[in-house]
């Protein structure tokens, strides 16, 4: 099965190219690792401007959703440029917050999410946040439920520099005994799935070009045949991840979702290792800002579900429709 973008979704994407692109990203994404959130703010807003949050956000609660096709839309641009941020985090708070029994919670948070004004992190079972000290909303899951918490601890190192990640401090409001995790995983590994599929597309375009430019025995790597069927292999890889993601975002079946995310995220890994050797030894190195992309690709191939997890879901969803 084919699927393809409408004039008004490809226009979306290009838009949200242009935008980032102009924004100079690798800069803001080296801010944000540092501890300074000024220009991630400011390009979070720009983001909100153009509703890409406001998709994951329900009509009712002042956003534009729920629409899963053109949020996954919106994030293959988001990975493709490396924004940085609790984005996949704040989709699935939204997502949480608009499945609670009890309206009154979403009605007091979830307009600020859609609009920009307010950023959100998650964290389930006592795990980590991510950007805890830069969300504005945070919600841990407690053993007796969703609650708000007051605060974060230290900011742990984490894989990917520009993923700061916090302990939340116990204790806090409590939303909800019983918020919908299920439905808050299946947007949060849809958000994933998209921003690694943007992520490994910009790691190809990147090495396709370095490998034009670069020379060795007086002719361009690219030239080399094996340079060019580890290369195909990247490109087949996620071009199979695509029309998986977007397959999902029109059924948002948990196995469906889970699929696509395994999908998308060994092929950005697996691109990353492409671009990595491809590369050589100036691929290692921090200040080249292929490493802002090659960090984002093994960090994301975990987060929201181990492949381990996400292929145990596929596995048993299509035992339970057999």
């Amino acid at each position: 099965m084919r699927f393809l973008l409408d004039p008004q979704q490809r226009a979306f994407a290009d838009s949200l190219d242009a935008m980032l692109t102009a924004a100079d990203t690798p800069s803001v994404v080296r801010d944000w690792s540092r501890g300074d959130h000024s220009p991630g703010r400011a390009l979070w807003s720009r983001i909100a401007k153009v509703g890409v949050f406001a998709l994951a956000v329900p009509e009712a609660y002042e956003g534009m959703g729920p629409h899963p096709v053109e949020l996954a839309v919106g994030f293959v641009e988001l990975g493709r440029h490396a924004v940085p941020g609790p984005l996949v985090e704040t989709v699935a708070a939204a997502a949480l917050l608009a499945g609670l029994a009890d309206p009154v919670p979403a009605g007091r948070l979830l307009p600020s999410l859609a609009s920009g004004e307010a950023s959100a992190t998650l964290a389930l079972d006592g795990a980590y946040a991510l950007d805890g000290d830069a969300a504005t909303t945070r919600l841990a899951l407690a053993a007796d439920g969703l609650r708000l918490a007051p605060g974060h601890g230290p900011v742990r190192a984490s894989l990917d520099p520009a993923r700061r990640l916090t302990p939340l401090t116990p204790g806090g409001e409590l939303l909800s005994t019983a918020p919908p995790v299920a439905r808050a995983l299946v947007w949060a590994r849809l958000a994933t799935a998209a921003q690694a599929l943007g992520v490994g597309l910009a790691l190809l375009d990147r090495t396709v070009a370095y490998v034009r430019q670069r020379t060795q025995f007086g002719v361009p790597v690219g030239s080399f045949q094996a340079v060019k069927h580890r290369l195909a292999d990247a490109k087949i890889a996620l071009e199979f991840a695509r029309p998986l993601l977007f397959g999902a975002a029109l059924t948002m079946a948990p196995a469906d979702v889970a699929a696509a995310k395994v999908t998308a995220c060994e092929a950005a890994y697996a691109t990353a290792r492409t671009a990595l050797q491809l590369h050589g030894a100036i691929g290692y190195t921090a200040e080249y800002d292929l490493s802002l992309w090659l960090a984002k690709a093994r960090a994301l191939r975990t987060a929201w579900g181990t492949p381990a997890e996400c292929r145990a879901e596929v596995l048993s969803g299509g035992a339970r429709r057999r």
